[in-house]
């Protein structure tokens, strides 16, 4: 079986970690969520794969030339045209037979995509899985096994079934593709072929990456599938597990719950690990610092007294000594972030902030909850942010200071 990948968008309620790199290459438990995505779909059969790309195309490409996900892979840059439908086109020289097709920023398991082949039938195969938030999805009613209906992100949805991206498909699709009208963006959409085609209804783990933070609720899912891998821990206590690649260090420490720490990365000594963290490579969690079910990219330096909260932070990003990420509210109502697309609810109790590349905390500053913090930042000493930085700002705080001689009397 051979898989296209959908991977040419730019993610823009991704931002601002999409900036920096493109959405299928976001990261979770110490890999790509792409990687992670071939994987399973190597598990499932598939053994050859086009990966559609266009935004930040190098990176994607540079990644697997040099870290093998299981599976023969080729990329194909989409047009001009944008659309579901032109980046599936990019792709019609490849396809000579039945193929998979599923979007590059989904994380899933191979059962589900197992599921799909199996009950495909010619023409075209969508997988559904019921959702509890269904206007937050393309969502289909079906008929007779038939989708009936279909609509993108309904306000007042008909049906709990989302579209999983995750498709079946003869060649015949690309025909049919060609005469169809562009939708009212202007784009070629998939969707356009969905009434009439097959649906069937699936079980096990599914995540759309629609928005950050969903990245931390697929980190905590494939950190519990991954296997423990002890390496270099020196007087720790170790409450859960650790997945540890070589150079990774734990001194001195705590770890409650599951961790991936990654090559050359040190945590310690009297650092916290709570909850599931992913830690890129050659970071550093010194002492008094507490890291809490958070993904830290590679070479993050949080070296004293700090607290990251339920985030995810950037390459080469200097936490400042005694920085808090919070990442509760005072009435404990769910955060809301204000995304590039307008206000979101988060639907999470507990959330950080989100941390573009090489920005730059200094002493005693704080994030509040749900923050989104540009690339290229500095986050001067003792800064409040209760709002969203953009990229390449400078924040800082005047303070007045008075002068006053000893015993005056003055101040007291």
């Amino acid at each position: 079986m051979k898989a296209v990948i959908l991977a040419a968008g730019e993610g823009v309620r991704l931002r601002p970690l999409t900036e920096t790199r493109p959405k299928p290459m976001l990261p979770a438990a110490g890999k790509p969520i792409l990687h992670h995505l071939l994987s399973e779909a190597k598990k499932a059969g598939v053994t050859e794969a086009v990966v559609i790309v266009r935004h930040m195309k190098e990176k994607l490409a540079g990644y697997f030339a040099d870290n093998d996900a299981g599976v023969k892979l080729s990329f194909v840059e989409q047009g001009r045209e944008s659309g579901t439908g032109a980046a599936l086109l990019a792709a019609q020289g490849a396809m000579d037979d039945t193929f998979l097709v599923l979007a590059g920023d989904i994380v899933t398991e191979a059962s589900v995509m197992k599921a799909v082949m199996d009950a495909h039938e010619g023409g075209i195969t969508l997988g559904l899985k019921k959702v509890a938030n269904p206007h937050g999805y393309g969502v289909a009613e079906l008929s007779g096994g038939r989708i009936s209906l279909f609509e993108e992100k309904p306000q007042h949805p008909k049906s709990d079934l989302a579209n999983l991206s995750v498709y079946c498909m003869e060649p015949t699709v690309f025909s049919e593709l060609k005469s169809t009208q562009k939708s009212e963006r202007g784009e070629y959409e998939l969707v356009s072929l969905f009434i009439g085609a097959k649906g069937v209804v699936v079980d096990g783990y599914w995540r759309d990456i629609a928005y950050p933070w969903d990245l931390l609720e697929a980190n905590e899912w494939l950190l519990s599938k991954m296997e423990s891998r002890s390496g270099h821990i020196e007087n720790s206590t170790i409450e859960g597990k650790v997945i540890m690649e070589k150079g990774a260090r734990i001194i001195n420490s705590y770890v409650e719950g599951c961790a991936y720490i990654g090559e050359g990365t040190v945590v310690g000594p009297n650092a916290c690990l709570r909850g599931h963290c992913s830690i890129g490579k050659n970071c550093s969690i010194g002492p008094g610092t507490t890291v809490k079910s958070s993904i830290l990219l590679d070479n993050v330096n949080a070296k004293h007294l700090a607290y990251i909260g339920d985030s995810v932070i950037g390459e080469n990003v200097n936490i400042g000594s005694g920085t808090q990420i919070a990442n509760f509210r005072f009435d404990g109502a769910n955060v809301n972030v204000l995304t590039e697309r307008g206000w979101a609810n988060s639907g999470r109790k507990k959330l950080g902030a989100f941390v573009g590349d090489n920005t730059k905390f200094g002493v005693l500053s704080c994030t509040m909850p749900g923050k989104l913090i540009g690339a290229n930042c500095e986050i001067h000493s003792g800064v409040v942010v209760n709002k969203n930085v953009p990229s390449g700002v400078r924040v800082f705080t005047r303070q007045p200071i008075e002068f006053g001689k000893v015993g005056d009397g003055q101040g007291e």
